[in-house]
């Protein structure tokens, strides 16, 4: 639902913000930061800046459910916050944009509790209890399916069913934390027998992250129609792929050391909220695809249920930088290359009686557009390395190499309204232990 903290027209006192590519006042993401005793700290994202959310309800100049909102923010993880559901998080967000709008009252008592986001470290946002990858992005499944399956890239059940797998939680990292080279086995179709080491085809996965918020008891599904009710918030997802070890090792059950190794995550929750202007019908299925089942059917989420969302993939080598080159743009690409909705993804999740908990992560999956210069993963890209990318620095490149840098972005843009973003999803490769 819009209102009037969704208006262009409207600024902030914190000068950063008025324009910000990513956090304008009409965001105001959620998330957690530390100063330099390292203790993890509620915040929000404005500008250049970061509000200190604690400190904000430790000065009493926040009431009602806005109090309830903030209180259950302390402690260094928003698990709590998340469970309450959009009622106390809507109020919040109310209030603390008065406080920092350009007319604010209380801009003088704010002041100390605004800090430079360049000198401030950022966590993870919640406590990931339970971490489950999806398949959603139709174009991605049908580039892979076609590298090994010229003729029927997608499996019969790809257009009924949404694809998951259940992912590895422990090893979900923050914006900036390195990403080290797994180990595994490797058996490419030149050797005989699998052999043990470093994966030589290191990827990256483009990917939107769902944050649960209260979720469901054990036993009980989710509705469709209720499915958004359970999301709090979204984030940009790297899940970061062994493409020669899960070539080997994921018949019959599918992926593991080649994903369980890390997955990356922006820092900030990009709330409903601020998302309700970019809501977007969600794309018509093809002539001849099945209509989704009872269950993953609802005319409000196919009518509202997509985002609007530009998604954007760098490349940033050791050479790039020794030469000062800017990063290498790999794609441009749209949210739309996803076949099902998250409000889908979180009712399929929940229809056999899964319980999700607040702070749960779901992630949509690779998502790529049609044309190749929207593709989601390197994999694609470079046709399982066969094509291998040409930069600037005279450097090629058919996956990952050790020193390189993926970067991942991600703006809502519509006429009318002040385009916000996910802020950087990045992560530097180091080699192999």
């Amino acid at each position: 639902m819009q209102d009037h903290t969704h208006l262009a027209s409207r600024r902030s006192f914190v000068a950063s913000a008025n324009g910000h590519p990513d956090f304008p006042i009409q965001n105001l993401p959620l998330g957690i930061f530390a100063l330099h005793d390292g203790t993890g700290r509620a915040g929000v994202a404005i500008g250049d800046m970061i509000l200190d959310l604690d400190a904000v309800l430790a000065a009493g100049l926040l009431d009602g459910a806005a109090e309830e909102a903030a209180a259950a923010a302390e402690g260094g993880v928003l698990n709590e916050l998340l469970a309450l559901g959009g009622g106390p998080r809507r109020a919040l967000r109310l209030r603390l944009f008065d406080l920092l709008s350009e007319d604010s009252t209380e801009r003088a008592r704010l002041a100390g509790m605004l800090h430079r986001a360049a000198d401030c470290t950022l966590h993870l946002p919640a406590r990931i209890g339970d971490y489950t990858d999806f398949y959603a992005g139709i174009q991605h499944a049908t580039n892979v399916g076609a590298l090994f399956r010229p003729d029927n890239p997608l499996l019969p059940n790809y257009k009924y069913v949404p694809i998951g797998y259940h992912g590895r939680a422990s090893s979900v990292v923050p914006s900036g934390h390195p990403v080290r080279r797994p180990n595994g086995q490797r058996k490419p179709a030149t050797e005989t027998t699998p052999s043990f080491g470093p994966s030589r085809n290191l990827d990256y996965e483009l990917e939107l992250g769902l944050w649960i918020g209260p979720g469901n008891a054990l036993g009980e599904p989710i509705p469709i129609a209720q499915a958004t009710e359970h999301i709090a918030g979204f984030c940009l997802l790297n899940d970061w792929s062994a493409r020669d070890i899960q070539g080997w090792e994921y018949q019959p059950l599918g992926p593991f050391l080649a994903k369980n190794f890390c997955s990356t995550v922006s820092p900030w929750v990009i709330t409903p909220e601020a998302m309700a202007p970019f809501r977007r019908a969600q794309a018509k299925r093809p002539e001849g695809d099945p209509k989704p089942m009872d269950y993953l059917w609802d005319e409000r989420d196919q009518a509202h249920g997509a985002l609007e969302l530009e998604l954007e993939v760098f490349l940033l080598t050791p050479g790039l930088r020794e030469k000062g080159l800017p990063p290498h743009r790999l794609s441009r690409g749209h949210a739309s290359g996803l076949y099902w909705t998250p409000a889908q993804l979180v009712a399929h999740h929940a229809c056999g009686g899964c319980n999700l908990q607040p702070g749960d992560l779901l992630g949509t999956g690779t998502i790529s557009s049609a044309s190749e210069d929207g593709f989601g993963s390197l994999l694609e890209i470079t046709r399982g390395g066969k094509q291998p990318v040409t930069l600037a620095s005279g450097e090629t490149r058919r996956f990952l190499e050790d020193g390189d840098e993926i970067v991942l972005q991600a703006r809502a843009r519509r006429a009318g309204f002040a385009g916000i973003g996910f802020g950087e999803c990045r992560g530097v490769v180091t080699p192999a232990p």
